[in-house]
């Protein structure tokens, strides 16, 4: 049985199991039952419970105990840290800070100041920076709010409203048979809001090696939290790789998708990718009424007529075209091509897509900003 045909609440605990099979320990089908059954038992309130669960139904070896709490910890907490057990003093191994969190140095004992001590009337100033979210996380982050901030549509369908304009006849109807005539209000129906389809071009040209891997991770995670998406690649030619990365797994999804794609770290022609995606009638319709998302540094190594003709035209067929450029990451920024600030008039937004957490933010904001 796949998890998607899986009730929803029980998914994490099928997929723990699942992970700890790929590590390399014994966990039996009847034991993942087990461990579902058990979790419902408990009615667990903290991770704390489901935690014991686990260790009572999936017997991890003792030797193994430490590993076993490392993988419990990655999935359900999503965290790489030793934890401190409840009501245990704190080690000294976990003052040290993880690499994903900014790669910090803990203090030396004679920085560190203990609290509590005599008050000061000297005042000290300091400019903290904080490191930037790592890719992994970024893009956890995204999946969980990209379902309820990416753009929305009105639909023909209609619904009930209450601020609604048109009566909804059949609805009073059956409120006034049920009161014997009686209406005390009037049922209004209004246009449903659905979500709005995402067009996500992907430039793998040469000039953008060092981005396609962080690009490619980013559409299938955009591809995990709406179902309305097309992703296509852009270099010497013009690839459709939506499908590949419908797979669940990101390794596979990426790998997948690299035996489609023929033209990586080559030329630059987005004109011409663009207007192969024009032409074929299919294709144009994907962009109709839809969100735009443009990944590429606009370094065009072709006729610039040919791009620019290309995105004006998909302008008059997308609700907005959002262009993400590694290069902008200033606010300083100038296009360096001729072709690219010609394309400017024709795009809605020119933002900052040097990374993961930069390319998360502007998708999940471009309607906020753009109202």
């Amino acid at each position: 049985m796949s998890a998607e045909s899986l009730p929803r609440p029980i998914v994490p605990f099928v997929e723990f199991a699942t992970l700890l099979r790929g590590e390399g320990f014994a966990v039996a089908p009847e034991q993942t039952r087990s461990f579902v059954a058990a979790v419902g038992l408990l009615g667990p309130r903290s991770m704390e419970d489901v935690h014991r669960a686990a260790v009572a139904t999936l017997a991890p070896p003792p030797e193994r105990r430490e590993e076993f709490d490392a993988l419990f910890r990655l999935l359900f907490l999503g965290q790489g840290l030793a934890a401190t057990a409840p009501g245990a003093p704190e080690e000294e191994e976990l003052e040290a800070y993880d690499d994903r969190d900014g790669g910090l140095e803990p203090p030396e004992p004679e920085e560190a100041e203990e609290a509590g001590g005599a008050p000061s009337g000297a005042e000290r100033l300091f400019d903290r920076r904080f490191a930037e979210l790592s890719e992994a996380e970024a893009l956890r982050r995204f999946r969980r709010r990209a379902p309820r901030a990416l753009p929305l549509r009105l639909s023909r369908r209609l619904g009930p409203s209450k601020g609604g304009r048109r009566l909804d006849m059949r609805r009073s109807l059956r409120d006034a048979v049920k009161r014997d005539g009686e209406l005390l209000a009037l049922p209004a129906l209004a246009r449903r809001r659905t979500r709005r389809r995402v067009l996500l071009l992907i430039d793998v040209s040469g000039s953008m090696k060092e981005q396609t891997d962080g690009y490619l991770r980013f559409a299938h995670s955009l591809s995990r939290a709406t179902d309305r998406l097309e992703v296509f690649t852009l270099g010497t030619r013009l690839t459709r790789i939506t499908r590949a990365l419908r797979r669940r797994n990101p390794d596979q999804a990426l790998a997948l998708a690299s035996t489609l794609v023929a033209d990586w770290d080559g030329g630059t022609r987005l004109g011409d990718a663009l207007q192969a995606f024009l032409a074929v009638p299919r294709f144009a319709g994907f962009a109709r009424g839809a969100l735009c998302v443009m990944l590429s540094d606009g370094l065009e190594r072709g006729d610039p007529a040919a791009m620019i003709d290309g995105v004006e035209r998909l302008s008059r067929l997308a609700w907005a075209i959002l262009w993400l450029n590694p290069l902008a990451s200033g606010p300083g920024y100038r296009p360096e091509t001729s072709a690219l600030a010609a394309v400017l008039p024709f795009v809605d937004r020119l933002g900052d897509g040097s990374s993961a957490a930069r390319l998360c933010d502007e998708v999940l904001t471009f309607e906020r900003r753009a109202a």
